[in-house]
């Protein structure tokens, strides 16, 4: 499994609206309306993971949700990563 170098990681997110690289991980910040929303778009994402076999690193705060996406067995931003950013891209619409 191939491990993007910081650079790499960068060009081929380009443009990817709202999503960054920090930590050296791919990081998203979404604010839902309320609590209830947070908590649903977690679930979904919690089906995708199971369905990728890759799991992201979150946090929530009532309406807020921090995504961290890395592969811990490459050690850092792999494709992994993109296929699941995009597959969360999706439910974000």
């Amino acid at each position: 499994m191939k491990k993007y170098t910081e650079s790499e990681a960068q060009e081929k997110l380009g443009d990817n609206s709202g999503w960054e690289i920090r930590e050296g991980k791919l990081y998203r910040r979404l604010i839902f309306e309320d609590f209830v929303h947070a908590f649903g778009f977690i679930t979904q994402i919690a089906i995708l993971a199971e369905k990728h076999d890759h799991h992201p690193e979150w946090a929530n705060v009532y309406r807020t949700v921090d995504i961290f996406l890395t592969t811990h067995e490459a050690g850092g931003i792999s494709d992994r990563d993109f296929l699941l950013l995009e597959a969360i891209n999706k439910l974000v619409g």
